[in-house]
């Protein structure tokens, strides 16, 4: 048995694991969480009469229970990695990889890393419909911009770094906007708990780790060199982020007094 097949038969087991311990931790965020919701708003024009001229009319859309929000990406990852695992997608997979891509990934994290951030801005008082439908479909544009950066270097010579630099500006905004948020409020009195900046900066940490990831694979430093490494790279940053934040907003908001 060759070195390759061995690595790609760890990589499997590997994946197995992974979907496991989502999978217990979305169940756990189902069976354990309290029935928290949050907000989703819309502030359309009025007329008003009184002052003869268009006011903001503030309402509730609907309101989104954030247990199964935390629990739905946790999900989505364990049904990837899963998906991953099985006979024909693995052989898909693994031939992908070869290449140096892997569009499992691309497809997963669009998924659950946006449901991530939009669970963030809801955290830090962001609630209008618009602006969380702009955080998550710009936070998705980023991961795109990741499966690019991978699908268009298969036939450069040199690194192209531009696919690269377009998702880093896509992916910059949300945390801007996050962040004119949870620091400009509180003129009055009133902030986001403190929890919620404790979430903040450990998830713009881990958010930038995937970046740096792929800099590492694609400057070939030190055991990035092997694809295969930064693939688990990837797997572990994956899983380490996505615990961490539901279990923030669980101790802060879901869990059971």
């Amino acid at each position: 048995m060759t070195e390759t097949i061995k690595q790609y038969r760890s990589l499997r087991k590997f994946n197995l694991i992974m979907a496991g311990l989502h999978f217990i931790q979305g169940m756990a965020m189902l069976l354990l969480s309290k029935n928290f919701k949050l907000p989703v708003t819309t502030s359309f024009l009025k007329f008003d009469q009184t002052v003869n001229r268009l006011v903001a009319d503030p309402k509730t859309l609907f309101e989104l229970p954030i247990g199964p929000l935390v629990a739905t990406f946790l999900l989505i990852s364990a049904t990837a990695h899963l998906l991953l695992s099985l006979p024909r997608i693995n052989d898909w997979y693994n031939q992908n990889l070869a290449k140096g891509i892997n569009f499992g990934r691309w497809l997963e994290y669009s998924l659950s890393s946006s449901l991530m951030i939009v669970i963030i801005s809801m955290l830090a008082g962001i609630y209008d419909v618009v602006s969380l439908l702009a955080v998550f479909f710009l936070n998705a544009m980023m991961i795109l911009f990741g499966w690019m950066m991978e699908l268009h270097n298969q036939s450069t010579k040199k690194t192209n770094w531009t696919a690269y630099l377009f998702g880093c500006i896509a992916g910059i905004v949300p945390w801007i906007g996050i962040t004119l948020y949870l620091f400009g409020a509180g003129a009055d009195g009133a902030k986001p708990p403190t929890f919620v900046y404790y979430i903040f900066f450990s998830m713009f940490l881990f958010f930038n780790s995937f970046s740096v990831n792929m800099v590492l694979q694609y400057k070939k430093i030190g055991r990035w060199r092997d694809y295969l490494y930064g693939e688990r790279a990837y797997i572990i940053l994956s899983l380490v982020a996505k615990s961490l934040l539901a279990w923030q907003v669980w101790a802060g908001t879901l869990r059971p007094m």
